[in-house]
């Protein structure tokens, strides 16, 4: 049978051929934990009283807060390394920088194999042709335990980049030009093979680059395929030879997508929406604060040295602030001989332990209210790196934005810097608490709320400054109070109420405290067009129903009553009823037994 990239290594993981659409067991090759995610993997595991499949397989990464600078995050840390000295688990302590990127240092993952961690980027591992999943707390501590996770395996596209791009133009901007035309939920619940001359000509730093950002446009993965250079850097990573893999030349793909690359210029995504994305011209001139260079995206060592050439020896401009995190030690180390490190520092710049930098509230890189910020990671949801703006650019429109005070390409950077100032902190609201405890009946009745919204990320549900948080009894006051005119939805919910939403809800983040907040609260269940991967399975795992139905369109309001029918899919109503997605034998065993664990 002919397969796709992904059908393959599912298939050479569960032990038979697979197509589109099927439940399987999958074995797992690397099974990591991120600091925050950790620390309920342990609890998790604690309280199902299940033990480690593989401690050679298994792996803590602490990459979101290196130093432990949180007190949060210090304790979640501490209770990682007691459990792995206890277990045998490895430990990449608070040095070693980004648990993706060290896992492909490190030779964890190859073409062909299987990774999965706390991370929703976890699926840069599409750079080295290997499957790498994103997943919640549940599933990492279930795949801790048995060495093998659920999982449904997706449609798979290709994707093709056609022509040549302009001169300047980066990994960054390719992925980027390829969210425009995508947008949030171009790639939802499908694997993309990605391919072109342009891709052909990355090594991989690139497709690091290009691989990461599959998850802003709601995509499983994005592989593309291994080159020479991706074979030889595994090979000696490993410790032995490794082979590529391809898929068929008659694979069967949903879709063949074109994306135009031909004379593209340096793209720049607009805050709020990383597939807002415009030639860095068209926003030229606008005054910046701070510029942020490094994140899974880009902290490989290619991108500081882009950064420097870009910056052409000039300092970073009065009043701007440049900060810089190199993704691994190993990074940062051959940063520090070549003299990197030296010319970053000189030129104004604050460098940093290697780890993930801004965009999990835990390190170097977060804004505050009203500073606009240039920044080489993978998302800019309002408050995802802090209370400003953030633009979204490759290292070289960043280095010459910090040095020109405004947002500029290297071509472009003015004879004469421009300064202005920042802001300020805001308020944290916390509405009161409410909890109560779950049935599980398989038709529910309640009253809903109707949140007319598509893309609704794990930044508006759950916020990141809330992820230290594993106290799920807690949860429930933060929910929706990033999500505009949503503020005070915790104070107005009552237990066994439903929400309806748009499409692709819960893009993002793995975090499981998206769900959990929920479930605090009492709600009863969440209808949408359609969820964030990742999100699906978090809610499945927690027992919290969810079901995929067009209920936006079917004249509902909030404070309407209706009964949802688990088994058959049904949403009826007074005057009215719809035809949801009916759970899955799966998900309906997981609901019936309380969760996953």
């Amino acid at each position: 049978m002919a397969q796709t990239l992904i059908e393959k290594i599912i298939s050479a993981h569960c032990g038979r051929d697979v197509k589109p659409g099927e439940t399987v067991d999958v074995k797992i090759d690397t099974r990591a934990a991120r600091d925050f995610g950790g620390a309920n993997v342990v609890k998790n595991l604690e309280r199902a009283g299940l033990g480690i499949d593989d401690p050679e397989k298994t792996v803590f990464t602490f990459d979101c807060n290196p130093g432990g600078s949180d007190q949060g995050y210090a304790a979640n840390q501490q209770l990682c390394r007691v459990f792995a000295r206890q277990s045998g688990v490895h430990l990449r302590d608070i040095t070693e920088g980004i648990g993706t990127h060290v896992a492909i240092e490190e030779g964890r993952v190859w073409p062909g194999s299987t990774f999965v961690s706390t991370d929703s980027h976890a699926n840069i591992m599409g750079a080295v042709g290997a499957f790498g999943q994103g997943m919640g707390d549940q599933d990492i501590a279930a795949a801790f335990a048995h060495g093998s996770v659920w999982f449904r395996v997706p449609p798979s596209v290709q994707v093709i980049l056609k022509g040549q791009p302009g001169p300047g133009v980066t990994a960054k901007d390719l992925v980027l030009a390829m969210a425009l035309q995508l947008g949030a939920k171009g790639l939802l619940g499908r694997a993309a093979e990605i391919s072109g001359e342009a891709v052909d000509a990355l090594g991989l730093a690139g497709r690091i680059t290009v691989a990461s950002m599959a998850t802003e446009m709601g995509g499983i993965i994005s592989f593309l395929p291994p080159n020479d250079e991706v074979l030889e850097y595994c090979s000696n990573a490993s410790g032995r030879k490794v082979e590529s893999i391809w898929a068929d030349p008659d694979a069967r793909y949903e879709d063949v997508i074109e994306v135009d690359v031909e004379g593209l210029e340096p793209m720049i995504a607009r805050p709020g929406h990383p597939e807002d994305v415009v030639p860095v011209a068209q926003v030229g001139g606008t005054k910046i604060d701070s510029v942020f260079i490094g994140s899974c995206t880009n902290g490989r060592i290619e991108d500081l040295r882009a950064a420097l050439a870009a910056m052409g020896g000039r300092k970073v401009a009065p009043g701007v602030v440049m900060k810089v995190v190199p993704s691994t030690r190993r990074v940062w180390r051959q940063a520090l001989e070549e003299g990197l490190v030296e010319e970053l520092m000189a030129a104004g710049a604050l460098v940093g332990n290697p780890g993930c930098g801004g965009c999990a509230a835990g390190q170097i890189g977060q804004n505050g209210p009203g500073e606009i910020t240039v920044s080489t990671g993978n998302r800019n949801f309002a408050g995802k790196q802090g209370k400003g703006e953030v633009f979204l650019a490759s290292p070289a429109t960043a280095a010459a934005s910090a040095v020109a005070g405004v947002i500029c390409t290297a071509d472009s950077i003015p004879e004469q810097a421009v300064v202005f100032p920042g802001g300020g902190p805001l308020p944290v609201h916390q509405p009161e608490l409410i909890r109560t405890e779950e049935e599980k009946p398989t038709v529910l009745r309640g009253r809903v709320w109707v949140v007319e919204r598509d893309n609704i990320d794990t930044d508006m549900i759950f916020h990141n400054r809330y992820l230290a948080i594993t106290d799920q009894a807690e949860m429930g006051q933060y929910t929706f109070d990033n999500l505009k005119g949503w503020e005070d939805f915790a104070s107005r919910a009552k237990p066994g109420d439903i929400v309806i939403v748009g499409a692709n809800f819960g893009c993002g983040s793995s975090r499981q405290q998206a769900v959990d907040c929920f479930s605090s609260l009492g709600i009863q269940a969440l209808i949408a067009q359609s969820f964030g991967a990742i999100y699906e399975r978090n809610a499945i795992n927690a027992g919290l129903p969810v079901l995929v139905a067009d209920a936006l369109s079917s004249g509902l309001k909030n404070g309407d009553i209706i009964s949802v029918d688990l088994e058959t899919g049904v949403i009826s109503w007074e005057g009215g009823r719809i035809q949801g997605q009916p759970f899955s034998e799966v998900q309906m065993e997981i609901y019936r037994r309380g969760g996953l664990l």
